[in-house]
């Protein structure tokens, strides 16, 4: 029975990892186009 209740506690785990890491993910991507799209800004106006 033991193992059950540790198996169950491991799945878990490994699902709160998953959803924190997915919006992390999430969260990085939107900084970098952020980045970029600062980047592409700053070039364009610096051309004129």
């Amino acid at each position: 029975m033991a193992t059950s209740k540790q198996e169950d506690a491991m799945v878990a785990q490994v699902k709160d990892i998953v959803t924190r890491s997915r919006a992390t993910l999430i969260e990085d991507l939107a900084g970098v186009a952020a980045l970029f799209a600062t980047l592409f800004v700053c070039l364009s106006f610096t051309s004129f």
